[in-house]
């Protein structure tokens, strides 16, 4: 059996892997062309979005993982059934409780591979994804410098230029100022220059035309000018909380002295209890999504009509316990206290896994119970 074991255990991991990569490209792709979008239409390089979109993968890759274990869980049982590699070890007398150990080793590899993503590189990453996010929005020059684009470097403020020289002369520029209310500004000039001030960047247009509209009176006033200085800086709100988020700590530090954490993130002691335990709880349910996906085929055994039913009501099962993951976070947060909900799912999981696994290894036992309740 031990090469059954790890015979089966191969197959579990092969397939998760094709599973867990086919789930990351899809969502991945779904999230890059709205980052891509973005970022490009800031004045973004290439190097910019891939860097995102790295830093962006290990917090999708948690998303994915209890999917592609069940996946993985479900195809390897259904083809093993179908083979009747299943059905000949049964037959032998190995039960569905013997059967089960690859599958439970198969989910422990799986949440190891979660416990690093939740407790370390997760962290890691939205850390320094949020530190690039703040030095890109400070970074008015950058979303600037876009020849023959309309950008919108913040809302209601639109800025084109025709070209850029080799110099840094910006060409044929247009600035739409629309930030007071009952008023919007277009500035056009011939030309440009982005000139640093200090920590402030200025835009010099000359030989322009400002044209100012009041929105209440419907009164245009216009104004030429040979040179205009307009304080781009303003344009980035600078009011950047200097504050850490409780989801960029890695879980060494966020064991203790909970008060500290509160004082530094801004956060209340049920988010960090949340955010804490449910770091803990995440691995648990990739455990119990395999075993699931397992042990609900196992009660269907093997039909020529194929175990789409049980495939559904397994699927049904592993959305209801992630449904009640769901409803319990905010009752945590509210009181950090009643930390222990994080893992009422992980314990409804292990009790239906269980049950599931002692209906298929009694599949007789209410036809044995009627019979005696029939008997004289």
């Amino acid at each position: 059996m031990a090469k059954f074991d790890r015979y089966m255990l191969s197959q579990l991991l092969v397939l998760f892997g094709f599973f867990a990569l086919v789930l990351v490209a899809l969502f991945w792709i779904n999230r890059a062309v709205v980052l891509f979008d973005r970022l490009i239409g800031d004045g973004q390089s290439a190097l910019v979005f891939l860097e995102f979109t790295s830093l962006g993968l290990p917090k999708l890759i948690t998303t994915v993982l209890p999917i592609a274990a069940f996946a993985g869980a479900v195809y390897v049982t259904n083809r093993m059934m179908s083979e009747s590699e299943l059905t000949v070890l049964q037959s032998t007398g190995t039960g569905p409780w013997r059967l089960a150990r690859p599958v439970l080793a198969y989910g422990i590899c799986v949440a190891l591979m979660m416990s690093i993503l939740t407790h370390i590189l997760v962290p890691l990453a939205q850390a320094q994804l949020n530190q690039r996010e703040n030095e890109i929005s400070q970074n008015v020059t950058a979303r600037l410098l876009t020849e023959g684009t309309f950008l919108h470097p913040t809302e209601k403020v639109t800025f084109y230029t025709r070209t850029i020289d080799a110099d840094g002369v910006l060409r044929d520029v247009f600035l739409s100022d629309r930030r007071t209310p009952n008023e919007g500004v277009i500035y056009t000039a011939a030309e440009a220059y982005l000139v640093r001030n200090g920590d402030g960047t200025t835009l010099i247009m000359v030989d322009g035309l400002a044209q100012r509209l009041s929105t209440v009176d419907k009164r245009l006033a216009t104004a030429k000018f040979r040179d205009f200085s307009f304080d781009i800086s303003a344009l980035v709100d600078k009011s950047t909380s200097g504050s850490q988020s409780i989801g960029n700590i890695t879980t060494p530090d966020l064991i203790s002295d909970w008060s500290n954490l509160e004082k530094r993130t801004g956060a209340t002691a049920g988010v960090i209890a949340e955010e804490y335990h449910s770091r803990f709880a995440q691995p648990l349910f990739c455990i119990i999504a395999a075993m699931i996906g397992f042990s609900t085929l196992m009660v269907g055994g093997y039909s020529r009509f194929g175990v789409w039913r049980e495939v559904v009501i397994s699927f049904g099962l592993l959305i209801t316990i992630d449904g009640i993951r769901g409803v319990l976070v905010d009752p945590v947060r509210s009181d950090g206290s009643a930390w222990p909900l994080m893992y009422v799912p992980s314990a409804i999981g292990i009790i239906l896994v269980l049950a599931i696994l002692w209906q298929a290894s009694h599949p007789n036992w209410l036809r044995r119970l009627r019979r005696k309740e029939v008997a004289p």
